[in-house]
């Protein structure tokens, strides 16, 4: 595990890179980070897709900058379906794709805001698979999401920024012909999949608009979920 550096154009982007144990090439994932960036439960969702067999890279997004400075400005780039953010996303994939001990095969992990952008990285970008964990869904999404890679998709049914969600993306998704695995838990808010606690004063905000903390019981079953559909979609189409 060790802090890296994404090239990007004539720039670089800082990164963290998550290893497997033994001998590669392996499958690799992306992880685009919640709106609070690249953090220690970012981190470690990236060491969870090592433990199980996958190169995992967490590019900063913010480059470095204080996440409270840069959200916005992430924020329009998702909705807009276009922008630095995306080539960053994009230039991550490369660089992962490209590594000897890569295999090639990428799938993209996405986190809240981090969902949205996956899901949009799902139809732009040559990924094998994608995660959408709680993620805004894309304007138009039939549209949107024509052309993707197969998507895995988690959601609370007790988070209020994302109601509706979960059904409006399967039935988006059946629409526009993707293979798909949506899933909504009963009693859930945003975030169950991970540990983090927003900080104060956002914390007790999050659990009101968000139901932050709630239905964190089902996070093995969404991770169950999660690693199959890699496992089919990445791992598997990757050695073949």
């Amino acid at each position: 595990m060790s802090d890296i550096s994404i090239p990007v154009g004539a720039a670089e982007l800082p990164g963290y890179l998550a290893v497997p144990e033994g001998e590669g090439p392996w499958p690799g994932i992306v992880i685009v980070f919640e709106a609070m960036g690249a953090n220690d439960d970012m981190r470690a969702q990236a060491d969870r897709f090592a433990a199980h067999g996958y190169l995992a890279v967490l590019p900063d997004l913010y480059n470095g900058a204080p996440w409270v400075r840069c959200v916005a400005k992430a924020m329009r780039d998702m909705r807009a379906q276009r922008g630095p953010t995306y080539d960053h996303i994009e230039a991550a994939r490369a660089w992962l794709a490209g590594r000897d001990d890569c295999t090639g095969g990428v799938g993209v992990c996405g986190f809240c805001m981090g969902g949205g952008f996956a899901l949009v990285a799902a139809a732009k970008y040559d990924f094998q698979a994608a995660a959408a964990n709680y993620g805004i869904l894309p304007r138009r999404p039939e549209e949107s999401l024509r052309g993707a890679c197969p998507i895995v998709g988690s959601y609370g049914a007790a988070d209020p920024s994302l109601r509706g969600a979960a059904g409006r993306l399967e039935s988006a998704l059946t629409a526009a012909g993707v293979t798909h695995d949506v899933k909504e838990y009963p009693g859930t808010g945003h975030g169950f999949l991970t540990d983090l606690t927003p900080p104060p004063p956002f914390d007790p905000i999050a659990k009101i608009v968000m139901g932050f903390g709630r239905g964190r019981e089902n996070a093995p079953d969404g991770w169950e979920r999660i690693l199959a559909f890699f496992a089919e979609h990445v791992t598997k189409k990757s050695t073949t």
